[in-house]
């Protein structure tokens, strides 16, 4: 893609919108004709059986996006066969939940393809006005991260509308930010047809929710952000990894929470529990809609940080994000989500 202007944008934003937002009650059909359903349990927040496979709609958002708006090349080709990967495992798994290897495997193969063939890595990052450069070491670095970012995805996808309302917050922040760059090329096309397929996908997914996006989705979107920060690295789009890790502060932090408070219980990562970030807000008597919108708030501030860091202000970024973070860790020590607190008795 040569032009990169605000009609093209548009339509790459609306056109899977629609798509995506038309498509879904048939693939809510689908999905209840192959038993694709979340059965409600202690863990679960939702009280009825509900369809899952909603990621097999912004999925085809995405392709149909491509095919107006995307380039071949060896790099597009790369994401496209991980992310079916992805998707045949997501949907294996709607259907009748995997085993946590066989789920890891598929993770892995997708991570691969997109690594060795597509050579999409991160060669270098800097923190802080350090520079980094990972020689050898960015083969086994991006495999983790990415598959760091799926999982992310997979956790926080614990309420209507939250994975696809933060995913849709990452992809509107980095595509603000290219714009204003003047940036063209695969991660500008990837961010605005992703933007426009999560918000199909929202029409039908915000609280009250007819239809989930399973692990289908949440481990697609996962993986397309990774593969979106990636690409920004080459492109220029962000100059340092602050920037998308800022933006999707909520689920990296619930998710090292998850892991610590797991080992400190002496039971798997992989247990699943109710002390997530959204479990510890419902928790305060918030219903389902304000917890969403509170963690979108959350989520959209760091973003305004991250335009400012990087399109305005270094030093006024700095100060905002520390300020949020700070924020951040003293809801982290007041509620349960590492450590459970003694509760007085009356």
């Amino acid at each position: 893609m040569q032009n990169t202007n605000m009609t093209t944008i548009l339509l790459m934003v609306f056109i899977p919108f629609v798509f995506v937002a038309l498509i879904i009650p048939f693939i809510k059909k689908i999905a209840f004709h192959v038993g694709a359903l979340d059965i409600p349990n202690e863990r679960k927040v939702h009280t009825k059986p509900m369809p899952r496979m909603g990621g097999l709609g912004i999925y085809s958002g995405f392709l149909l996006g491509y095919m107006i708006f995307g380039e071949h090349t060896p790099a597009m080709n790369s994401i496209l066969i991980g992310s079916f990967v992805l998707l045949v495992t997501g949907m294996l798994d709607d259907i009748k939940p995997l085993k946590p290897i066989p789920k890891l495997l598929g993770q892995l193969i997708a991570a691969l393809i997109v690594v060795f063939y597509g050579k999409i890595l991160l060669l270098d990052a800097s923190f802080f006005g350090i520079y980094i450069n990972f020689d050898l070491w960015a083969y086994p670095i991006t495999i983790l991260f990415i598959l760091g970012c799926i999982n992310c995805m997979n956790l926080i996808d614990g309420l209507d509308g939250l994975a696809g309302g933060i995913s849709s917050i990452f992809f509107l922040t980095i595509g603000i930010i290219a714009y204003f760059q003047g940036r063209v090329g695969l991660t500008v096309v990837l961010t605005f047809i992703m933007l426009g397929s999560t918000l199909g996908f929202l029409v039908h997914n915000f609280h009250p929710a007819k239809i989930f996006m399973g692990d289908s989705g949440s481990m697609f979107l996962g993986f397309i952000i990774a593969i979106i920060t990636l690409l920004g690295f080459k492109s220029i789009i962000t100059s340092s990894i602050i920037i998308p890790l800022c933006i999707l502060v909520v689920p990296i932090l619930d998710t090292v929470c998850a892991i610590i408070r797991r080992k400190l219980k002496g039971e798997s990562i992989g247990t699943p529990d109710k002390n997530h970030f959204h479990h510890q807000l419902l928790r305060q008597n918030y219903s389902v809609r304000t917890t969403v919108l509170i963690i979108y708030l959350i989520t959209a501030m760091f973003s305004a940080t991250s335009i400012i860091w990087l399109l305005v202000d270094i030093k006024l970024g700095y100060i905002i994000y520390g300020i949020l973070m700070f924020i951040l860790m003293i809801f982290v020590f007041k509620t349960d989500i590492i450590f459970e607190h003694k509760k007085d008795k009356k």
